[in-house]
């Protein structure tokens, strides 16, 4: 095929999972070969190849489907002849029954005239009346794309599209649909689109802005720094959030009344750690006496100082800036003191105003932290030369545009993810050594650090910002509804998610068990609110669920989150999995849609007022599947607590999932979310806990590395000590983009 890409497609017969599509997709050089169906699931498959023979390993998966075949390295004339032969013969799908007929295949065309034949026509057809023009529905705009989906910029934009298509939740069942061998040859075509998405490029690891020290992140470096037990951030003006958390780079400004704070939080800290003698000899070595090496040992211990607070080696030019903070300059034709150097020395002006020996120090160490080498996390890359800057020239095309962090980088951004605190001794040695790069040195340090207690801080501020945990503080149930509820339960609520996923962090567990974990923690309290016996006592302890709740979407903290005062809201629910869960996050509603009224009980029960709103077909689209969602949790109140009926109406908590999956009880709904759609939420995890490891938001360039992480993690079973090590040796992680990269 020398190097051209070629795609069969086809139609498998309908079954229980409705009708399924398959597309077998070859491309060169390498002779990669794909094989989907409509499922969208991807396995490893091993072929062996010689001169002679191709053979194939199938495994199976947890729905007896095979979904992807690749090849490397196989001769193209074997590749044809498997091709080929998979489509003449036809190929089962183990399990569902589901046979490709195709005596005589033809090849369809490659994926941009693909597009240009197959799915331009369509979105012209069904979809561009509403999604184009100066006010495209949802601000998302199809009729730029005429002849090329442009997937690598628009990867998201027509997995979407896709998603919903295949959903049957577009076009909207209110104007005329597109027949079955249409949607289906639209879907093959998208497929081949996604699939297109090239990886064999350079790397684009991305760049990270100069980043700040967030609240957290302050208080614990000073924690670890100094060993004190001291939050002055506390005081600091709220953290910006972006993409979901508050350590992104592009939202952490400095504010003018953030700067005063820095500075009169520096000479605080000071104070505190000199008032101390067990704190003072972190930063100071012994007690100083002039004419016995003061000035040297001056400089050692301002040296080991900046170099913790900056989390990196310092040189000498940094030191004597700081001692000329610290002394004054000295004689000015010495330069920065070194040792006392007579009358006019700075050293000896101190001594002869009787000032505190450890003043020098003091000084130095507060400028140290008002220094923007410990406030933020500098990652400097190679400066351009004067004459090249003031001629304007381009970067050396021939010069990689990416360079590897050096170890200290790589520390500083593991401690920060892990730990949201500065390096520890370990950590600087192994970068003193130049070893921390290292994958199998890397992946230890993530053990050794996750097993620490300083881990807390992922489960405080990931865990507590990706299920927004920190707002369950601000929400206030209404009394008179709910008058059980108070701040104790409140706490016991938080508790309860925390100390699971710690579990799930400590004894390695399936990322999968946030969906259909069978246990828990509870204390008195909480098992109380939840009708189980035998629980007693504020300690929380492990303990066995019973058959309807399962995993964190039954626990009462998220059931709270995504309620009302007043009452539930299968709408809060339903788009709480599509973001958080399941990367899909519904559009805002269209302008001019009434709002559901929730409280009128005249109208029928909920579920009756919300069929009502699906019936405008603006609603439709969004709803069918939040609503299915949100109502499989109808049977947990505004406060996680059990109940049969909502006022004078019997629940009916069943419904359908894409792929007319039915469910009638939220256990059966999150088992089949765990099977059907985990992929879907470990990419929706992967996405989150990158994000948050690197401090920036995500694009399209991160896909490859998304899914060389997905693969790593599925392989070993989902664990989520093996997402976290396959995070910190990615791309992303352990390189940066050069400054004026494209």
């Amino acid at each position: 095929m020398n190097g051209q890409n070629e795609s069969f497609g086809g139609l498998a017969r309908p079954d229980a999972i409705g009708v399924s599509l398959f597309m077998v997709s070859v491309k060169g050089p390498n002779g990669a070969v794909t094989i989907s169906h409509g499922r969208n699931q991807r396995h490893p498959v091993t072929v062996n190849s010689n001169d002679a023979t191709c053979q194939s390993s199938w495994p199976s998966d947890s729905d007896g489907s095979t979904a992807v075949f690749r090849l490397s390295r196989v001769r193209p004339c074997l590749i044809n002849r498997l091709a080929f032969g998979l489509i003449g013969l036809g190929w089962t799908l183990a399990g569902n029954g589901m046979t490709a007929r195709s005596a005589e295949p033809e090849p369809v065309p490659a994926a941009d005239e693909q597009f240009e034949t197959i799915v331009a026509p369509f979105l012209a057809r069904h979809c561009n009346d509403c999604h184009g023009g100066d006010a495209p529905e949802a601000d998302l705009s199809l009729t730029r794309f005429g002849r090329t989906a442009e997937i690598q910029d628009n990867y998201d934009l027509w997995e979407r599209v896709s998603r919903m298509i295949e959903h049957r939740e577009m076009p909207p069942a209110d104007v005329p649909q597109p027949s079955e061998e249409s949607l289906q040859a639209v879907l093959v075509a998208l497929r081949g689109q996604l699939d297109s998405f090239d990886c064999s490029g350079e790397s684009r690891p991305g760049r990270v802005t100069v980043r700040r020290l967030n609240r957290v992140e302050y208080n614990h470096t000073v924690r670890d720094l100094f060993g004190i037990d001291f939050r002055p951030a506390d005081d600091f003006p709220s953290d910006d959030v972006g993409y979901g958390f508050d350590n992104i780079a592009d939202v952490l400004s400095m504010s003018p009344i953030l700067l005063e704070k820095y500075l009169a939080s520096a000479e605080q800290i000071v104070a505190q750690v000199f008032e101390d003698p067990e704190t003072r000899k972190r930063v100071e070595i012994e007690s100083a006496k002039p004419g016995d090496g003061w000035a040297a040992r001056l400089r050692s211990d301002v040296s080991a100082l900046a170099r913790r607070a900056f989390r990196r080696p310092v040189d000498e030019e940094e030191v004597d800036r700081l001692l000329a903070i610290a002394v004054g300059p000295g004689d000015r034709d010495a330069g920065p003191p070194r040792e006392p150097r007579g009358r006019r020395s700075g050293f000896n002006r101190y001594f002869r105003e009787g000032r505190s020996t450890n003043q020098p120090l003091r000084i130095a160490a507060t400028a140290i932290l008002a220094s923007p080498h410990f406030l933020f996390r500098i990652e400097l890359d190679p400066e351009v030369s004067t004459e090249a800057a003031d001629s304007g020239s381009q970067p050396d095309p021939d010069q990689p545009a990416i360079r590897p962090l050096n170890d200290h980088e790589v520390a500083s951004r593991l401690s920060y993810f892990l730990w949201s605190s500065m390096p520890d001794a370990v950590l600087f040695e192994l970068a003193d050594e130049g070893k921390l790069r290292h994958p199998e040195v890397l992946e230890a340090q993530v053990d050794r650090m996750l097993n620490d207690p300083k881990a807390s801080a992922l489960v405080d501020h990931f865990a507590g910002q990706w299920l927004q945990l920190r707002d369950l503080e601000l929400l206030s149930p209404d009394p008179q509804r709910y008058p059980a509820f108070d701040d104790t339960l409140r706490k016991s609520m938080r508790q309860e998610t925390e100390k699971f996923f710690e579990a799930v962090i400590r004894e390695d567990r399936s990322v999968l068990d946030f969906l259909d974990a069978d246990y828990s923690f509870v204390n008195e309290r909480l098992a109380k609110h939840y009708g189980m016996e035998g629980v007693e006592g504020d300690e929380f302890r492990r303990v066995e669920l019973p058959p309807q709740r399962r995993g964190v979407l039954t626990q009462a903290s998220i059931l709270t989150l995504t309620s009302n005062p007043t009452r539930t809201s299968p709408v809060k629910r339903g788009q709480w999995i599509l973001d958080n869960f399941l990367g899909e996050p519904p559009p805002p509603p269209p302008a001019g849609v009434e709002e559901l009224n929730e409280d009128d009980e005249t109208l029928g029960s909920l579920r009756e007022r919300m069929e009502q709103h699906r019936a405008n077909p603006a609603c439709a689209v969004c709803h069918r599947q939040m609503d299915t969602l949100g109502f499989g949790l109808e049977n947990f109140d505004g406060v996680g607590g059990w109940r049969d009926v909502d006022g004078r109406f019997p629940i009916d908590p069943s419904g359908e999932l894409p792929g007319n999956v039915q469910f009638s009880t939220a256990a059966e709904m999150l088992g089949l979310l765990s099977q059907g759609r985990r992929d879907a939420f470990a990419r929706r995890l992967t996405e989150k806990l990158l994000t948050y490891s690197l401090g920036r938001g995500l694009g399209p360039f991160d896909r490859c590395s998304v899914n060389g992480i997905l693969d790593r993690l599925a392989d070993d079973e989902y664990r989520f000590r093996t997402l976290v090590k396959a995070v910190v040796t990615s791309d992303p992680f352990l390189y940066r983009e050069l400054t004026g990269a494209p």
